[in-house]
């Protein structure tokens, strides 16, 4: 594998995406708590039997949390982004939700809105797991790693 390759696979490209991801996380967190507390309240399921402005300020401070994870504990970026992967899918009952109930919010104003959105939480599941190195660990076998394996 040529240098560019290799740098662009490894450390520059995975680094880039999870500080992306970290700011993303970060960004939601803050809406969460402020501007856009009513959007994600529409995505607490009806049936969910906690206050949905509870959850909005838990997971909220979760993101931030994930978020500030992905940028400064690069040592551990296998754990956190195991981790951010599994919040994702712990979350995604809340997108199915609002689907489901047909909940506008984030301009999602209609079914097939809502339902193509669906399509994208396994997309932020796959870019936490591969912006870590958490896939590759997995492949490899040597994951629960508290480091990523070696990249390059």
């Amino acid at each position: 594998m040529s240098d560019t390759a290799s740098r662009l696979d490894g450390f520059g490209l995975r680094s880039a995406l999870r500080w992306l991801l970290g700011g993303a996380l970060i960004f939601a967190g803050v809406g969460h708590l402020t501007t856009q507390r009513t959007e994600f309240q529409a995505q607490v399921p009806g049936w969910f039997p906690i206050d949905e402005d509870f959850v909005v300020i838990a997971s909220g401070i979760v993101e931030i949390s994930l978020g500030l994870a992905l940028i400064v504990l690069a040592r551990h970026r296998v754990i956190v982004g195991t981790i951010v992967a599994a919040f994702f899918v712990v979350i995604f009952p809340g997108n199915i939700a609002q689907w489901a109930e047909g909940v506008d919010a984030f301009g999602l104003d209609s079914d097939t809105q809502r339902f193509v959105r669906l399509f994208f939480q396994p997309v932020l599941v796959v870019w936490a797991l591969y912006a870590t190195g958490a896939w590759r660990a997995f492949r490899a076998g040597t994951w629960p790693a508290t480091t990523a394996p070696a990249e390059g």
